[in-house]
């Protein structure tokens, strides 16, 4: 069939281009809807049901050769069977695609066409997945109108990146971004910097609800480092730039987002530089030892800083926080609870980022308490050469606690090899993966190999980082120096570990019960000055004869913290244990409400 007839054998309907414009102008403020608009549907034809395979296979067939025009292409793809639901297919297809250098102006214009003309959601998915490849700034407005409708926001997105970041991050956040932060999109379609500046500034500090994604594109879209340039005595837009940087080393976000922002090391340099212009407060204070935090020991340590620069703004921060007037912003008396557990935290970690270089010796373990008002994880960071293992590895979540990593020796190397998990998904291992390496002597050595990272669901295992080699006297000592590290603790949180260490000694304290152990720490919710201790019941447990025991009911226990020493509280959490069945007064927090009315326990009616 010629061109003339392949496009003769199509009616195609209005361009999704020309509706995104459309649409656009019938907004009132010029952006989208939240989420964005979905692109215009009709039930698909029905027709054969294509593997994987057999769609990337038919992408590359209907652009071999690459056709003169859109329309081919929208009838290539009807004929193949490539359809709306491919969207993600065709784009990989696309990327895999052999373009030599003679055939990208060839491309291009293809390209142009399918994004400007294209009318179904295949075909303009193709002609965005050609300008990643190929695009030039023109193609800027185009890809930036199309990214309205969500099925295409992220792919718009993607090819915008290497085209105009300013662009990227707008669209991105006209979509994807909460309410809160729709004035300062619409400040930011305008290009009125002062708009832009109001705007910033005036957003929620500390910015609780802004994760590590949206942050980089807050800075990337108001162009910060310039902002703060043009503006070097505006101490709430400081204020601001401290806290985005902090969203996006976040540990228990995606640390790719502070790595793929070009201009970290320029905005670092800026806001550490100007810190002391900042009024001393308990909030500033914290905010800013998050920052050095992360630069010590977080993901900004994966950073490509020049020489000794890291080293030396952490020495600047250090100097800063240390002066009696910011250090006097703990001692505030009347301050709320809230106020009291950040007081507490900043005497407790507020020199640690400090005490040792930026760079160390081949091995460093520092156990992370991060600040308490954004609930952030206590991780366990292991740095290899002043550089962070999870982070470089891992971008699903947070290294992980001390209770799972430096608990029970599990970092010793022992005769005998033994696989530990460094790191898991802020879901789940079963959901989004995680990080685990063998650990094993090798005479004077301690190896740390087979690293297994592979994500559930994903065709192809991660690449196999080469093994880590130390010194083993060198190794036993940092392990056992970040063993007995305590410092980093607080008061219900050593409590549980004194309960859950004293459980491990003597089991028979929950099996008496029909009970075991389960998760022991501190309170992940408003409760936070509370102990958490949860364990599982199965009638004749204790018996040797569990009734139904893939059916276990958990039960929590919360004990607030009463003031006095943590090893007198959790020596009278245990000797209750002892006399006392703790299904008497704990609650239930966990199983099925059929099991706890087969069982007698009231289901809760909130969590």
């Amino acid at each position: 069939m010629s061109a003339r007839e392949e496009r003769d054998a199509l009616t195609l309907p209005p361009a999704l281009y020309d509706r995104a414009l459309h649409l656009l102008r019938e907004s009132p403020d010029g952006l989208p809807p939240r989420r964005g608009h979905s692109l215009p549907g009709k039930a698909e034809s029905a027709g054969p049901h294509l593997t994987r395979d057999e769609v990337r296979a038919a992408v590359r067939a209907a652009l071999d050769p690459l056709p003169d025009d859109s329309p081919t292409l929208h009838h290539r793809f009807a004929r193949l069977g490539v359809r709306d639901s491919h969207r993600h297919l065709i784009r990989s297809a696309v990327e895999e695609l052999p373009l030599p250098e003679e055939e990208r102006d060839t491309a291009r214009a293809l390209a142009r066409q399918l994004t400007r003309t294209g009318t179904t959601a295949p075909a303009v998915t193709a002609g965005i997945a050609l300008l990643i490849r190929v695009g030039e700034s023109e193609d800027v407005p185009h890809l930036a109108a199309l990214g309205v409708f969500r099925q295409l926001t992220g792919l718009a997105v993607n090819a915008l990146d290497g085209l105009d970041r300013r662009s990227a991050a707008v669209v991105h956040l006209a979509t994807f971004a909460d309410d809160e932060l729709r004035p300062l999109v619409r400040a930011l379609r305008t290009g009125d910097e002062h708009a832009v500046l109001a705007e910033v500034t005036a957003l929620p500090n500390p910015l609780h609800r802004v994760g590590a994604r949206d942050a980089r594109r807050i800075a990337e879209a108001a162009g910060l480092p310039e902002l703060l340039e043009r503006h070097p005595r505006d101490t709430a837009l400081l204020a601001q730039a401290v806290s985005l940087l902090v969203r996006m080393g976040l540990s228990y976000d995606d640390p790719s987002h502070l790595l793929a922002y070009r201009e970290a090391l320029a905005l670092y340099e800026r806001v550490v530089t100007r810190a002391g212009l900042l009024p001393p407060s308990l909030d500033h204070h914290a905010t800013l030892l998050s920052l050095a935090l992360d630069m010590s020991s977080g993901s900004a340590a994966l950073l490509d800083w020049p020489g000794d620069r890291r080293a030396a703004l952490l020495d600047t921060l250090g100097r800063l926080l240390a002066e009696p007037r910011w250090a006097s912003q703990t001692e505030i008396p009347e301050s709320t609870a809230e106020q009291r557990r950040r007081a507490g935290w900043i005497r407790r970690t507020g020199r640690r980022p400090f005490t040792l270089p930026a760079t160390a010796g081949r091995l460093r373990i520092e156990v992370v308490a991060g600040d308490p008002v954004d609930r952030d994880r206590v991780e366990t960071r292991i740095l290899v050469d002043g550089r962070p293992v999870v982070p470089a590895l891992f971008s699903r979540g947070p290294a992980n606690s001390p209770e799972l990593v430096l608990e029970e020796g599990r970092l010793r190397a022992g005769p005998e090899p033994r696989e530990v998990q460094l790191a898991e998904a802020g879901c789940t291992e079963g959901c989004c993966g995680a990080l685990h390496v063998t650990i094993r002597r090798d005479g004077d050595q301690v190896v740390w190999s087979n690293w297994r990272r592979a994500l559930p669901g994903s065709e192809e295992p991660a690449p196999q980082p080469a093994p880590y080699r130390f010194d083993a006297a060198a190794y036993d000592a940092e392990v056992a120096r970040a063993e007995t590290d305590r410092g980093w603790s607080w008061r219900v949180r050593t409590v549980a570990r004194l309960i859950k260490a004293g459980l491990v000694a003597e089991p028979d304290l929950l099996s008496r019960w029909d009970a075991s152990r389960g998760w022991i720490s501190s309170s992940f919710d408003d409760r936070a000055d509370t102990t958490v201790v949860t364990f599982w019941y199965v009638p004749g447990l204790a018996s040797g004869n569990p009734d139904r025991p893939d059916s276990p009911l958990q039960f929590r226990w919360d004990i607030a913290d009463d003031g006095t020493p943590p090893e007198a509280q959790a020596a009278a959490a245990l000797l209750r244990l002892a006399g006392e069945d703790p299904k008497t007064y704990a609650r239930v927090s966990g199983g099925t409400r059929e099991r706890a009315r087969e069982l007698g326990y009231p289901w809760p009616d909130t969590w």
